[in-house]
């Protein structure tokens, strides 16, 4: 797929390779097992995402961030393998999950180019009137994913082996998935686990010592609303890193809970969303991580910190359950086992 012209306005037209195209290459074609409302939703993304690219690059002065570039997108996850989910029931639905491979290793973490994407994709998803998926974005250097994809990393030889390639640009090939040996990878998802299961434990068991102090006293529960969002980041870290050996660098838990979501479902119980109640007591842990600790109008009672501290037992129930079961024998090199509370 040839890239769109400098300048040339983002449509359905050149997103899909224009005249010039690869026939290979066309979306309709790669995406014929999706819904049409899902291709239009994914054709959506891809023209914000090159639209706001191009208005971040007309800012730049020097010749290397001029230089900068997108070089490849890929669908990856159940809507790129089949087997989505889209239950009205409990209000949970697969998300689109999408890699950008970008050039340069300065742009993945670009905040002023990245967060204008997510945020116009956000408002196009809330202008529906029904439940639908979300985009999850990721992004990448062109050298990372070649890199990971040499030590044989299964989280990006699973995208590159099942993935569909929405856009590429020539001369940025992807390397051939490296060996792991299953001894590396238990050796390492062991490390993970005793790491992030243990860590999410205290935060866990510090906010609930917080939650019970705080019956007169918003500060201490506020301080256990950040407790509680600092055990449920790092159970979804951990699972992941288990499960996937990546997880991403990321706080945010709307972001983080549908990725671990998509790896292994069984944790979609955790946290209900077929009531409004039950969203907006999530929104409040994910918002506990910024305004927990420096807004004065965040607030959150006693009743809240109890149902949220009930679902993070749950979901510590399950991320141990769904570790447990691609851990093998721990390794030698492990001296004291660690013993998971609950």
């Amino acid at each position: 797929m040839v890239p769109p012209e400098a300048g040339a306005p983002l449509t359905e037209c050149n997103l899909l390779g224009g005249m010039n195209a690869d026939p290979a290459m066309i979306l309709e074609d790669r995406l014929a097992h999706l819904p049409v409302r899902k291709r239009r939703d994914l054709m959506r993304a891809m023209t914000i995402l090159f639209e706001e690219f191009e208005e971040f690059q007309k800012g730049k002065t020097s010749q290397k961030k001029k230089r900068g570039r997108i070089v490849r997108v890929v669908l990856y996850g159940s809507h790129a393998r089949g087997g989505w989910v889209e239950d009205r029931a409990s209000g949970y639905f697969s998300d689109y999950d999408v890699l950008v491979v970008v050039n340069h290793e300065n742009l993945v973490d670009e905040v002023d180019l990245w967060d204008p994407v997510r945020d116009r994709i956000i408002q196009t998803e809330m202008l529906k009137p029904w439940p639908h998926a979300t985009t999850n974005i990721i992004v990448h250097s062109h050298a990372d994913v070649n890199d990971q994809m040499s030590r044989g990393r299964p989280f990006f030889t699973d995208i590159v082996r099942d993935g569909i390639t929405l856009y590429e640009s020539e001369g940025f090939p992807l390397a051939e998935p490296g060996p792991l040996t299953p001894e590396a990878r238990n050796e390492e998802a062991w490390l993970h686990y005793e790491t992030w299961f243990s860590s999410a434990d205290r935060s866990f068991i510090t906010g609930q010592e917080q939650a019970a102090k705080g019956l007169q006293d918003l500060g201490w529960r506020k301080s256990a609303a950040f407790s509680l969002h600092q055990a449920t980041e790092s159970y979804y870290h951990c699972a992941l890193l288990v499960l996937t050996l990546y997880s991403p660098q990321l706080h945010a838990l709307r972001r983080l809970r549908p990725m671990a979501e998509g790896v292994d479902r069984r944790l979609v119980e955790a946290w209900p969303r077929n009531t409004r109640l039950a969203r907006r007591r999530f929104n409040l842990l994910h918002d506990a991580y910024v305004k927990a600790r420096y807004s004065r109008h965040y607030t959150i009672s006693l009743e809240e910190l109890e149902w949220l501290a009930e679902r993070v037992g749950v979901l510590q129930r399950i991320v141990r359950e769904v570790c447990a079961e691609p851990l093998g024998p721990r390794p030698d090199a492990f001296l004291a086992p660690y013993t998971p509370s609950g």
